[in-house]
């Protein structure tokens, strides 16, 4: 099969396109042929040497694809050879064919195309599980979502507003600040030049956030706490502002709040299989709806992975970048 690799830590000019043997299927493992796969933020760590797969993964780079079922592992059943299908992995996206269990493979939701359903995995499962499954997102309830424009925010702002929550978002442009009023954000915040504490503030007649997704960890630690609302959920699931804070136990506790960290790559089989399945019950009937749509910034060949990773890596995209085997 083809594969994107790593020659070495470092930067994408370490990306190169290389033959592997074929993987085989295993028992309770689905063999997809590829047909796109999608660059996310974790897999920039991983070209760094920062984020390396859970054991028995693939370490080929690549933690979600689109592609059509090739063959099935001992014990599989509900598929058929040929079935166009979605999968979240935890490594091996960025190749012609990939092993997955099959918990983690999802049917193609209705009206989206095959390349295109690579854009859906990660941040389906990924909004889901932590904004409804953990936090407990309800209708009417405020929710405030980091980096709105980004793969995970596009998701997080649609799906949040078919739900019922009242929206806010935050992003660095003026033309991402309108995608994220396009896409129902109820007001959308540019973190540049606003204090996005005040303005939920204001928009939530100074009650604040129910639940806040956050990117940053530790720049936003102290002004995420200090927008929740009383008894607000704080899911932390990304470290791009840094590690360590400082935090207020005293603020937190006169709110009720709770501070929640969560990865999704690192879950157990299990667990990431049924998180699949919600998704697959849940968000894709929206999907089909055209009540949410995945957005794609680009699609580019397999064999520009290095630039695909230049465009994540600098944020000039809005949605997701797509690599197309």
């Amino acid at each position: 099969m083809r594969a994107v690799t790593a020659t070495e830590p470092g930067g994408p000019e370490v990306l190169t396109v290389t033959d592997l043997p074929d993987p085989e299927p295993g028992p309770g493992e689905v063999l997809i042929d590829v047909a796109a796969t999608a660059v996310n933020r974790a897999d920039l760590l991983q070209r760094q040497g920062f984020y390396p797969p859970p054991p028995g993964a693939s370490d080929v780079i690549g933690l979600e694809c689109s592609g059509t079922v090739a063959a099935l592992g001992e014990g599989v059943t509900g598929w058929d050879v040929g079935a166009e299908v979605c999968a979240l992995l935890a490594g091996g996206g960025y190749a012609s064919r990939v092993v997955v269990p099959a918990g983690q493979v999802m049917p193609v939701p209705d009206g989206v195309d095959l390349v295109t359903a690579a854009a859906l995995p990660e941040v389906a499962c990924t909004v889901w599980s932590n904004v409804f499954m953990v936090a407990g997102l309800r209708p009417d309830e405020a929710f405030l979502v980091h980096g709105g424009a980004g793969g995970i925010g596009t998701m997080a702002i649609q799906l949040t507003k078919a739900l019922g929550a009242q929206v806010f978002a935050t992003a660095g442009s003026p033309e991402k600040l309108e995608l994220c009023r396009s896409l129902g954000a109820d007001v959308a915040i540019g973190y540049r030049d606003e204090d996005f504490v005040e303005v939920v503030r204001a928009g939530t007649e100074g009650r604040g956030a129910d639940v806040v997704l956050d990117n940053m960890g530790a720049k936003y630690l102290q002004r995420n706490v200090s927008v929740l609302a009383d008894e607000g959920r704080l899911v932390i699931i990304g470290m791009q502002g840094g590690v360590k804070a400082e935090l207020d136990i005293g603020k937190l506790l006169s709110k009720r709040g709770a501070v929640i960290a969560t990865a999704l790559r690192s879950r157990p089989v299990e667990d990431k299989s049924a998180i699949c399945s919600s998704v697959v019950e849940n968000v894709w009937p929206l999907v089909a709806a055209g009540r949410v749509e995945p957005v794609v910034h680009q699609v580019l060949p397999l064999a520009d992975a290095a630039e695909a990773h230049r465009i994540v890596e600098d944020s000039s995209h809005s949605g997701k970048v797509l690599l197309a085997i």
